[in-house]
């Protein structure tokens, strides 16, 4: 490590005193306007009623007690507001002082007589008098020199136009606890001895804030806000996930008048990584974003009645269920379902819906029709053809709930009303006598008090009875969605040439599992986006910025889909075809080609270098892939990888033994990857009586430092220090190679792999001085 000594070093350590002084100052009186804000808001709480005037005899008294009411309440609602902001202001304050800034460019601005002092950190501090900034946030935009360019010519642009000038110095600095531990003098964007001293630690938990150590090519994804359609295309370990928080923060930063964190949503691949990511935009001082899993949002909008496979439970039939006499049938009902063929395919059906075929339920009242489903089929289709159906659906609501009040009315009269009234509750009957004294009833003016009692009971009674019948009706459920979803498989669709030559069997197969209420996860998206075309687009307007991780895992149809649900909302797409690893994924490029993104601009950015894994992990993975040598592995040096042939009964005492000796090493997070669910249970209870292990599931939304037994596909997007690939003989088909790659790319230092059978035929292509084989 080429470290500078002497007087710059103590200089530069003067100033961090400096800085963190003036930080100190700021918290401390912070912290006193802090205490007096909580006072206020401590007070005006306790004597809210006291300081509002309440008068209800007049009109006007009761609007000038609103108005009254209002006001006290907005003054507490500021109060708050200032102190969650003075708060959040003091957390920021802490984090700087720890670590005040990581890096000084010295830029020489053409037609200045002096080049200024830049320190870029997570967040900018002004000076005491708050005229000069100390620190400049590693988002405005003269921070983008330290990210684009080297000493020499530079340029940052501005909403006034593009700055140049010369870059005449850039410092690098690892700051702990306020003092400085390195600090390098650098000609590229950033120095491999930071990236050494960041890269060479321990996995963490969580994901890690990277500002300090961002590429140039990341910071183009940054800052890019010139395109519909952001792709990127990043080998594993390249950074491109952390580069898109980054992207976020810089976004909120950059609009934060108009732009807020529930403006963005994130789709990401499990709830693990949810939690995973979770910690990254709270260290930059912006709050998290709405996140989810895709398919935890279409699972909101599908029928309760249904059992519902996700993409979890499909990728483990995938990889256990070869042997099925339906496993090719399945398959390739996968690839069409999520194919835009089968997208139009379902246009065409819905347009055709529009003249004949749509299917309704009865509305019955305990156990008597109200309505039946012929009646609302007639309705339905006697409305005028030009309307759409969703409009149509929405008229014959209408209808139908004129309908339930005309049937609810007629049912007062019924005896079974009467029964039900004896056994009210107490509550119901002191209930209606207010209502009776609110109508000036039970007077010496009114002598039917009773017979009116009687009739409002029986009208509450009804009325309750009645509500779920309303609430269907307002939700659109006398629509038989289900059944209209079933007939697409029971009548030939519109583009016969575009279907599968196994289309029959396909829809057999389908067709059993509906009859059985069970949804196969290539079937969600179809069926929602059916039911939006039948009931109206759900669309999100919120939403101005997606993202979507391990993007190569998507269809077509479930990019198009969500392009549909958040129709005004910019999209940022990360995947690695490489890690493509759910069947009917075909990768994000090929899908964007084929979306409708009229007058659009699209751009693409590839990061081919990686900094996850030792130089000798990635040489050895690089080879498992196709164009495997186009990966460029970042020069931090380590150990071969490992494969031990090892007899099945033997595995487990051997991995208990070679996590003591990784835990020796100072290795914190420890990953047993096992192929399957099934198979991760069974070696979890193998090894929980003899060490401290966790198991993650599909389920599992957090996780702790130490030792995991972890699903091959749940690993995806998360790092350890030290990776043992359970039994790497079980990867041996081709569709598997992509699997076996992500498995193996998770391991920062580390990646031993047990056979216990013959070598996997996936290793063929690689050379043997890439691992050692004991």
């Amino acid at each position: 490590m080429s470290d500078l000594q002497g007087k710059d070093w103590r200089l530069e350590q003067q100033r961090v005193h400096s800085v963190v002084n003036v930080i100190e100052e700021k918290v401390k009186k912070i912290t006193q306007n802090a205490g007096k804000v909580s006072s206020d808001v401590h007070e005006i709480r306790k004597t809210f009623w006291d300081d509002v005037t309440v008068n209800m005899e007049e009109p006007d008294d009761i609007i000038e007690t609103a108005a009254s009411i209002k006001q006290q309440a907005e003054f507490l609602s500021e109060r708050e507001r200032t102190h969650k902001q003075l708060n959040h202001h003091l957390k920021t304050l802490a984090r700087l002082k720890n670590s005040p800034y990581f890096g000084r460019i010295d830029f020489w601005e053409n037609g200045e007589k002096s080049a200024e002092q830049v320190y870029l950190g997570i967040a900018s501090l002004m000076d005491e008098l708050d005229e000069n900034f100390l620190i400049y946030d590693w988002r405005a935009p003269i921070s983008s020199l330290y990210y684009d360019y080297s000493p020499g010519p530079a340029a940052y642009q501005t909403l006034d136009g593009n700055i140049e000038g010369e870059m005449e110095l850039k410092r690098q600095f690892i700051i702990k606890e306020s003092e400085i531990k390195g600090m390098f003098d650098t000609g590229v964007t950033i120095g491999d001895e930071m990236l050494q001293e960041v890269l060479g630690t321990n996995a963490s938990i969580q994901m890690k804030s990277i500002v300090a150590t961002i590429q140039r090519e990341q910071n183009q994804i940054i800052r890019n806000e010139r395109s519909k359609v952001l792709i990127v295309q990043g080998v594993a370990g390249s950074g491109k996930t952390s580069a898109a928080l980054q992207r976020v923060a810089y976004l909120l930063y950059r609009h934060r008048d108009t732009l807020k964190s529930e403006n963005i949503m994130l789709f990401s691949p499990n709830p693990l990584f949810n939690s995973y990511v979770a910690t990254v935009l709270p260290e930059l001082g912006e709050e998290n974003m709405q996140q989810a899993t895709f398919m935890e949002y279409l699972i909101r909008r599908l029928d309760r009645e249904f059992d519902v496979e996700d993409s979890f439970n499909q990728l483990e039939y995938l990889l256990n269920g070869e042997e099925a006499e339906e496993y090719s049938t399945r398959v390739a009902g996968i690839l069409y379902k999520g194919s835009l063929d089968f997208k139009k395919n379902i246009d065409q059906y819905v347009s055709d819906l529009s003249r004949r075929g749509l299917m309704f339920r009865d509305l019955t009242f305990r156990g008597d029709m109200l309505i039946s489903k012929k009646q609302i089929h007639d309705y339905f289709y006697s409305l005028e053809t030009s309307y759409s159906i969703p409009n149509r659906m929405q008229i014959v609501k209408q209808w139908l709930l004129k309908e339930l009040k005309r049937a609810e009315k007629r049912e007062r009269t019924k005896g079974w009303v009467e029964e039900e009234v004896q056994f009210l509750d107490k509550e119901d009957y002191l209930e209606a006598f207010k209502k009776m004294q609110e109508k000036n009833r039970f007077t010496e003016n009114t002598f039917d008090d009773f017979e009116q009692e009687q009739r409002l009971l029986t009208k509450m009674v009804v009325r309750e009875k009645f509500k779920p019948l309303f609430a269907r009706v307002k939700s659109l459920k006398f629509i038989d969605i289900p059944r209209i979803y079933r007939q697409l498989f029971e009548q030939e669709l519109g583009d016969a040439k575009s279907l599968p030559t196994n289309w029959d069997s396909i829809c057999s197969q389908t067709l059993d599992r509906l009859n059985n209420m069970e949804i196969l996860y290539e079937d969600t998206t179809s069926f929602v986006y059916l039911q939006d075309l039948i009931e109206g687009r759900k669309s999100n307007t919120a939403i101005r910025h997606i993202f979507i991780d391990e993007a190569q895992d998507y269809s077509p149809f479930q990019f198009a889909f969500i392009q549909m649900l958040f129709p005004y909302s910019k999209m940022t797409l990360l995947g690695d075809f490489n890690q493509a690893i759910f069947s009917g994924a075909t990768g994000s490029t090929t899908v964007l080609t084929d979306l409708d993104i009229v007058g659009e601009e699209v751009e693409t950015f590839l990061l081919t270098k990686t900094y996850r894994s030792t130089k000798e992990i990635v040489e050895f993975t690089s080879e498992l892939i196709t164009d495997g040598e186009k990966i460029e592995p970042f020069n931090r040096k380590g150990r071969k990888p490992v494969i031990e042939r090892v007899d099945q009964w033997k595995v487990n005492h051997r991995i208990l033994e070679k996590i003591s000796e990784y835990q020796k090493e100072g290795h914190r997070t420890i990953a047993v990857i096992c192929r399957t669910a099934e198979e991760s249970r069974l070696v979890f209870e193998k090894l929980k009586n003899e060490i401290s292990v966790h198991i993650i599931e599909k389920g599992t939304v957090s996780y702790e430092k130490g030792i995991l037994v972890i699903p091959s596909y749940l690993a995806k997007g998360i790092e350890f220090d030290a990776v043992i690939v359970y039994d790497c003989s079980q990867y041996r088909r081709e569709r598997e190679r992509k699997l076996f790659y992500t498995v193996c790319t998770r391991a920062m230092h580390e990646l031993h792999m047990f056979a216990t059978d013959d070598l996997s035929p996936l290793l063929e292509a690689v050379s043997t001085d890439r691992y050692a084989l004991k």
